[in-house]
């Protein structure tokens, strides 16, 4: 047995224990009303679209309801806009590793891998948006912050994910999945229920808007559903079941 989790990591480093892959894209994008829509593909001759939701509490005078798609420039202005979508992954080999750990009735480290696993994909992430920021993207070639800044995610765009309190319709992970060809490319499938296997790994978007924020979407009301039922082409029903944790009473 390991003694403690900082050994454990150590042996994942220096034997190769677990493998990270991670794909992304960079598309142009326009907003229409609150769908997004992105060409992609290598001449860019593929269109697709991602639907967002808008915010419908009750706020103070003067303050917004946000939706995603109001962080990308509407098609109607003409302004060619961008934005990026990912998946990373550290999660090949936990599995094997955990069963051989529990064989051996350590159930301590069978927890453990997969607790570090989940916190390497985190960091993976995290790299991977500094990278796309600094370098592949562009739009922040001389951010220079240090760890602190970056726990608190003091730059420039964001990244949400689907599930996630800005977007939490899981059905958008398809779409991430159609655009990157992420199980052609990585090897991440997504499931009946829309989980992602193999553990350890995130997904999401990247928006580079300078006034990109995020948010809760709150409660969403049946006129909300029955726009979205449209824009998704699927049944209210099948709708409902996939927003229903924010569906307001």
């Amino acid at each position: 047995m390991f003694n403690d989790a900082q050994e454990l990591l150590q042996r994942i480093f220096n034997e190769n224990l677990l493998q990270a892959k991670a794909v992304f894209g960079l598309f142009p994008a326009n907003a229409v009303n609150d769908d997004i829509e992105v060409l992609y593909g290598e001449e860019e001759n593929l269109k697709s679209t991602f639907l967002t939701l808008r915010q419908q509490s009750k706020k103070r005078e003067g303050a917004s309801n946000f939706a995603l798609a109001d962080f990308i420039a509407p098609k109607e202005s003409g302004r060619q806009d961008y934005m990026g979508c990912f998946c990373v992954t550290t999660g090949f080999g936990t599995q094997e590793l955990a069963e051989a750990f529990e064989a051996e009735h350590d159930d301590y480290n069978a927890i453990m891998i997969k607790a570090l696993a989940d916190r390497l994909a985190e960091a993976f992430a995290e790299y991977l948006h500094e990278q796309v920021r600094k370098k592949h993207w562009g739009y922040a070639v001389e951010e220079n912050l240090d760890n602190s800044e970056l726990i608190k995610e003091n730059y420039k765009g964001i990244r949400p994910a689907p599930g996630y309190p800005a977007c939490p319709d899981h059905l958008e992970k398809k779409t991430i999945w159609e655009v990157l060809q992420v199980e052609k490319n990585i090897g991440v499938t997504l499931t009946e229920s829309l989980a992602m296997w193999p553990a350890a790994r995130v997904s999401g978007y990247y928006f580079a808007n300078k006034q990109a924020k995020y948010f809760g979407l709150g409660k969403t009301r049946e006129d909300q559903l029955e726009d979205y039922s449209k824009r998704r082409k699927i049944t209210i029903d099948e709708a409902r079941k996939w927003l229903s944790p924010n569906l307001a009473d």
